[in-house]
């Protein structure tokens, strides 16, 4: 019997007649391709070529904008460690963090929160001592009013009084002693390898003082409730729980943040 009585249709002679279309349209779009991808007015585009090389300078001041290109960028690797010893930073965003403990909102306001809230605050308390920077250091150098030394020592003035008015004289002891450096008379006279660590650990004794002050109203609300709850007989009901939105509360009822950001400019002093 054949396939055509058995009601089966050939399938062998289409399979092979779709096989071959398909490799004809390959074939075809392969010689089409490289027609239509190159216009027939392509001008090919010049490939620039970088060479860096050493050569002789042809005067010493040529040399003296190579070196202050290389201080400059150092400078500008090192201006994340200035922005956090040197400022308001280390401060601010250490009692943030201890305000967040406190209230035990876990991870509420966030990290990137605080770390942005302390940048914009330190920039505000900051502002003053960077505008006289500017003014009496950068803007008379770009000017070529003043060489990169006198420059440096009129920027390095107002930081270093801000430093010192924010540094006790017991860390600048113990740092100058541990350097071997001789008592200074006068506090300008003292060095900034000496004076930078010295502000730094002032600045976080001084905030861990300041989150002790703000631990404890927080922390009379958590034990009047754990006492509440434990005369009641609730003794599997965290206090933690119940106490969150009465700190809440009276965070909000106090004003908190304007009590907070408030102290923490007017403790420097700048403003």
């Amino acid at each position: 019997m054949s396939d055509e009585f058995n009601g089966r249709p050939k399938a062998k002679p289409i399979m092979a007649n779709r096989t071959q279309l398909i490799w004809a349209l390959f074939l075809i779009g392969g010689l089409l391709l490289p027609m239509m991808s190159e216009p027939a007015d392509a001008v090919p585009l010049p490939i620039p070529s970088i060479n860096i090389g050493v050569g002789e300078a042809e005067s010493p001041g040529d040399v003296a904008v190579v070196l202050q290109i290389v201080a400059l960028l150092t400078i500008l690797s090192l201006a994340p460690a200035i922005l956090i010893l040197m400022t308001s930073f280390t401060r601010l965003v250490v009692v943030f963090h201890f305000l967040r403990q406190a209230m035990g909102t876990q991870n509420s306001p966030p990290n990137q929160v605080l770390i942005g809230l302390s940048l914009f605050i330190t920039f505000f308390v900051m502002s003053p001592i960077w505008h006289h920077v500017y003014t009496n250091a950068v803007r008379p150098y770009m000017d070529k009013e003043a060489t990169y030394t006198e420059a440096f020592e009129q920027a390095k003035e107002p930081v270093r009084k801000f430093m010192l008015k924010n540094t006790r004289e017991k860390d600048l002891a113990l740092f100058a002693n541990t350097a071997n450096v001789k008592r200074p008379l006068k506090k300008n006279d003292i060095p900034m390898l000496v004076l930078i660590p010295a502000f730094v650990i002032s600045e976080l004794k001084t905030a861990f003082i300041i989150g002790f002050v703000l631990y404890v109203p927080f922390l009379v609300i958590d034990m009047v409730v754990a006492s509440v709850l434990l005369s009641m007989g609730m003794m599997m009901l965290p206090p933690v729980m119940i106490s969150l939105p009465f700190k809440l509360m009276l965070f909000v009822l106090v004003d908190g943040w304007n009590l907070v950001v408030g102290s923490m400019i007017n403790s420097f002093g700048v403003i």
